[in-house]
């Protein structure tokens, strides 16, 4: 991974240069200028990593500069102000505006570079929250010991070693995101950042804007391709991207540079695309749906992942996988499956794939309470449950081929239950939790036959 780009605003040369030099010694990249306006050309040039600003310089200053940047939405990145006659209000309207920091001229250079290394990693720790709220996690090792899952992680490994793009391909819930986060994890820019743009979401006529971001006379708004820059950018559902923002990844791949939404001066590209899609892009391209020179650019590389129906022998290993990190991660009481359950989910043929397991996983969790995961329930939690066909439709381990009022109570005891549990029969806690009034919480307990256990 390249070094993080630093932008320092100062009208004092000296002081430009110093920090400048002190930064370059401690392996930053560097970029300066001498007022507000250039430092506005130096943000439509290209994205910075964190910007160190003056708050006083001749023809705008920085607090004006700082309200500027920030009524784009957000910050383009960390802002450490600077300044040798700063009040508290200027310092409380910087922090106001979103300033990540306050240094008082003249500067003390150990300060300096220990706040600009806290920024630059409170930065990246909020980028991470960020995904991890998305529903994304921190990098897991594909699951399953079968032949064809080894073979997999070996491929992928020898893959991230050249920065080539690639196509992974593969069914809804087959875990091509993870595939595409562990390419990253064992890549040259593993340090980077890894940004997904779940293209089917995108609002239509907003991918460009989503992927290559906006330049509307001194605001600039970064697209999720800057954003990547060092790291990997994952397109997920790649087939469902206009034809026109096709046209424009494919001018960006072929030349290595972008515009943005409304500017006039190439961008650099520099990050690894990785797209994902569970269509065949060939018979895309032979329909007019896809173009051909991007389906060529994207499959440098295919890989394949293989549905959860095709390796069995990984079921165990992944409900086992699927239970330590439910149970780190939510909270959830630990339980195991029973050997005649996980043979009999050994012959599911699991439409939704991974993603289906770990939903089946988590729903056992919460309303089961046995220490172990019997048979009758792993069926019951499919659907297969007397009196309903295999296969019926079910939310959160309720059969939705049962009349609203049956359904609907044994949702509030699964509920009711789980929330009971969870506060360990704290009935005032537990009101607390679920909105309710103590009075009729106890009243709605009894009706759906959960023992208050003598609170």
């Amino acid at each position: 991974m390249s070094a993080p780009f630093v932008l320092v605003v100062d009208d004092e040369p000296d002081i430009r240069e110093l920090v400048s030099e002190i930064l370059a010694d401690e392996g930053y990249r560097v970029m300066t200028a001498e007022n507000g306006e250039k430092a506005r050309h130096a943000l439509r040039e290209r994205r910075p990593d964190l910007i160190l600003l003056d708050i006083w310089m001749p023809d705008i200053d920085g607090i004006s500069l700082l309200k500027e940047w920030a009524a784009a939405g957000e910050l383009p990145c960390p802002v450490i102000m600077m300044s040798g006659h700063g009040t508290v209000e200027t310092a409380v309207e910087a922090t106001r505006l979103g300033a990540y920091d306050f240094l008082e001229k003249p500067l003390s250079l150990a300060k300096l570079l220990l706040t600009v290394e806290r920024a630059l990693e409170a930065h990246r720790l909020a980028q991470e929250n960020l995904g991890l709220r998305r529903g994304s996690e921190k990098t897991v090792e594909p699951g399953g010991n079968s032949q064809v899952m080894i073979r997999l992680r070996e491929q992928v490994k020898r893959i991230a070693q050249h920065d080539s793009w690639v196509l992974i391909t593969g069914e809804p819930g087959s875990g091509r995101e993870t595939i595409a986060r562990y390419l990253h994890a064992h890549s040259a820019r593993k340090d980077g950042p890894f940004v997904d743009v779940g293209v089917t979401g995108i609002t239509q006529g907003g991918a460009a804007l989503e992927l290559f971001g906006r330049e509307d006379g001194a605001q600039v708004q970064y697209g999720r391709l800057e954003k990547a820059a060092g790291g990997t950018l994952f397109l997920d559902e790649v087939a469902d991207m206009d034809l026109e923002v096709q046209a424009q990844l494919v001018a960006a791949l072929d030349t290595g540079t972008f515009l943005r939404v409304g500017g006039a001066e190439p961008v650099r590209l520099d990050a690894r695309v990785v797209a994902a899609t569970r269509f065949d892009l060939q018979e895309r391209v032979d329909k007019g749906a896809f173009r051909e020179d991007l389906f060529f650019q994207l499959n440098v590389v295919p890989v394949n992942v293989p549905p959860l129906r095709e390796r069995p022998e990984d079921i165990p290993l992944l409900l086992n996988s699927a239970v330590d990190r439910l149970v780190a991660r939510e909270k959830l009481p630990y339980r195991h499956f029973s050997v005649a359950a996980q043979n009999y989910l050994r012959n599911h043929n699991w439409p939704g794939n991974t993603r289906e397991l770990i939903n089946l996983v988590q729903r056992v969790l919460i309303l089961g309470s046995d220490p172990e995961v019997s048979l009758d329930e792993v069926r019951a939690a499919l659907g297969e449950v007397q009196g309903q066909q295999p296969g019926a439709p079910q939310f959160a381990g309720v059969a939705l081929d049962q009349p609203l009022r049956e359904a609907r109570e044994a949702f509030e005891k699964a509920y009711l239950q789980y929330h009971f549990d969870q506060s360990d029969g704290n009935i005032t806690q537990m009101a607390k939790v679920v909105g309710m009034e103590r009075t009729h919480l106890y009243r709605k307990l009894k009706d759906r036959g959960i023992e208050i256990r003598g609170r």
